[in-house]
């Protein structure tokens, strides 16, 4: 091989997109958990604000916050909809989200076995397709505002059933994900 002719590393983008985000827009991509080993993720302009490299997510509904107008983060919390009842205290935790948040949602593992129904009316009004269809071990993602509307074309949800004969994984479906850049309010 000669030397000089290896085509240079490409260039790192936020939350590993493969082409930059323009500006005035900020970067996102949510990843659910695939298996018992690949971790939901939740990223937001290069932040990983969920994921097993945080030790914040966890098995059920995992939800980051994020204030649309300044691009900090507010609050982020995971849900286990597997065991107890933390299907109210997530509706609570997102009714809590204030005008012009940025709410991202992941699952890991199982996000439906104990989602009563005012979650997914909450979840629902705020624009969720497919909340309704989550079942036991769905890989689901969502990304939604409060308050105020994101542009149409953005891709907002995602979403993969268990089905033995398909699955990736043992007793799992492979992992979903949504990526993209929401334009930034002018100032």
């Amino acid at each position: 091989m000669r030397r000089g002719t290896a085509a240079p590393a490409p260039k790192r983008q936020k939350c590993d997109h493969w082409t930059p985000c323009p500006l005035n827009t900020y970067a996102y991509r949510l990843l659910s958990g695939g298996g018992k080993f690949k971790y939901a993720k939740i990223c937001f302009e290069d932040e990983l604000l969920m994921g097993e490299k945080t030790r914040n997510v966890g098995r059920g509904i995992n939800i980051a916050v994020v204030n649309y107008m300044t691009g900090k983060v507010i609050a982020t919390r995971h849900f286990d909809m597997f065991e107890g009842d933390n299907s109210g205290p997530m509706t609570n935790f997102i009714q809590s989200a204030p005008p012009k948040s940025l709410l991202f949602m992941v699952t890991q593992d199982d996000g439906a076995s104990r989602l009563k129904e005012d979650a997914k009316k909450v979840i629902e009004a705020l624009g969720s397709k497919q909340i309704r269809n989550i079942r036991f071990r769905s890989s689901w993602v969502f990304l939604t505002a409060k308050g105020f509307e994101l542009p149409a074309e953005i891709q907002r949800e995602n979403i993969n059933h268990s089905e033995s004969a398909r699955n990736r994984y043992s007793g799992w479906p492979a992992e979903v994900q949504i990526e993209g850049c929401i334009p930034k309010q002018p100032s």
